[in-house]
């Protein structure tokens, strides 16, 4: 491996770790309670709802059943994780095994 490539990855990885330990140290900082609090509790959702509404908004077959399935499991377990699991399965079977 060239040098050149060595530290490109380690300045990578300091980069990396400098990013991490800079959310720890803001993390403290950050308001309990207010706008700013709501904000970020709103995010992981919208980053999710961003990235899975196109798949969704497709139309394929796949993604349609999972989306059922997702909504059937999270209507019958009102848990976050069973839902992601059975859409995420379903999603996988209906490509793997049908072909959709």
């Amino acid at each position: 491996m060239s040098p050149e490539v060595v530290f490109v990855i380690a300045g990578m990885a300091l980069v990396t770790m400098g990013i991490r330990f800079g959310g720890y140290l803001l993390a403290d900082r950050l308001p309990d309670a207010g706008f700013v609090a709501a904000w970020m509790r709103h995010i992981p959702g919208a980053v999710l709802a961003a990235l899975v509404a196109p798949a969704v908004l497709s139309g394929e077959p796949a993604e349609i059943l999972g989306t059922l399935a997702t909504a059937a499991a999270w209507l019958l377990t009102r848990n976050l994780f069973a839902a992601m699991v059975a859409g995420v399965g379903t999603v996988y079977a209906a490509r793997t095994f049908f072909g959709l």
